[in-house]
């Protein structure tokens, strides 16, 4: 198969020569391969990196990116050429030297699949990254997220870094540009609606290099749920049940705190609920990293951080998508990254 990568960057200095690299270091002939780096004019040196990437290799191209956000990034690389297969990829991540491979030879095992992808292992620089990343590879951090966590097989309703037949752009169209976040799984969404299929394979695995901020987690997060929402009133319908979960919990606990202060006994019913919540989380967290107490009460530090700041995300998104008939305010169509 004629394959194609599509990079969406902006100011990616300290990452983008290691995704590059592992393009270039993969198994895949090179002559069957195009990669597109779509820019929003970055400013820290980026574009120089990916210029010296494409002088040695001219399969890599750099496109400037008028609009500056991640869909129009990956409309432009996608649409750039006619390759039978279109792969997206962060500027964050690094793909194993048989991804591509790999890939190409489970579409021709399975020919009634559309779009494969694989496991995404975080890579953690310092002892924070390393704690966000064991908190998103644990089901109780990200629930059935199967790409983060391992878990599955199989087919699924998502993944990440996917790599996508051709025809399935001409069946059911580009990614949504009204959409900062989330543009990915409300692509997988219409692709799964049309009747077209999505494979996870443990054997196609890249790194991503995980944030190591928890205010940036934070601000990520609260956008995902918040962005969600508008992506279900687009389609009249909730994509997903597990996304009602973190707004559930969040609803849970502002009730309970209130009905406890008007009404005592339910103070005790609450906590023993919220009890339940922490013994979850601390056993999760101890499954991740053994008797380490410091690095338990961090894990779950980061699960309460995933799970308020997407479910506070997602009700704010209630309110203004769906309450106030709002669209999408420009402060909120601005990227964390």
């Amino acid at each position: 198969m004629r394959v194609s990568i599509t990079i969406p960057c902006r100011n990616e200095k300290k990452y983008i020569g290691k995704c590059l690299q592992s393009i270039v270091d993969c198994a895949y002939d090179k002559a069957l391969l195009h990669v597109y780096v779509c820019d929003g004019f970055s400013d820290d040196g980026t574009q120089e990196i990916i210029n010296s990437f494409s002088e040695k290799h001219p399969f890599i191209h750099l496109i400037n990116n008028l609009e500056k956000t991640t869909p129009q990034a990956l409309n432009l690389g996608i649409k750039a050429d006619d390759s039978d297969l279109k792969i997206i990829l962060g500027a964050h991540a690094e793909i194993d030297k048989d991804y591509v491979s790999n890939a190409v030879a489970l579409l021709h095992r399975i020919p009634d699949v559309d779009c494969v992808g694989g496991i995404i292992e975080n890579v953690m620089e310092d002892e924070v990254s390393e704690v966000i990343s064991l908190a998103m590879s644990s089901s109780f951090g990200v629930g059935n997220a199967h790409f983060r966590t391992g878990n599955k097989d199989g087919y699924v309703d998502t993944v990440a870094f996917g790599a996508y037949k051709d025809s399935v752009f001409k069946k059911v169209g580009y990614f949504d540009e009204d959409l900062v976040r989330n543009q990915d799984d409300e692509f997988n969404f219409r692709l799964i609606h049309n009747g077209l299929k999505i494979y996870l394979s443990k054997d196609i695995r890249s790194k991503y290099f995980v944030r190591a901020s928890f205010q940036k987690l934070f601000k990520q997060y609260y956008q995902y749920g918040y962005w969600k929402v508008y992506v279900n009133k687009k389609h009249k319908t909730v994509t997903t049940m597990r996304q009602l979960v973190p707004a559930a919990f969040v609803l849970f606990n502002v009730v309970g705190v209130i009905s406890g202060l008007l009404y005592s006994p339910l103070l005790t019913e609450y906590a023993a609920v919220v009890a339940l919540y922490f013994i979850g989380a601390i056993y999760s967290a101890y499954k991740k990293t053994g008797f380490q107490l410091a690095k338990i009460s961090s894990v779950v530090y980061t699960f309460l951080i995933l799970h308020l700041s997407y479910g506070t995300g997602y009700l704010k998104g209630i309110l203004d998508f769906i309450l106030l008939n709002k669209q999408p305010s420009k402060k909120s169509t601005e990227l964390t990254r």
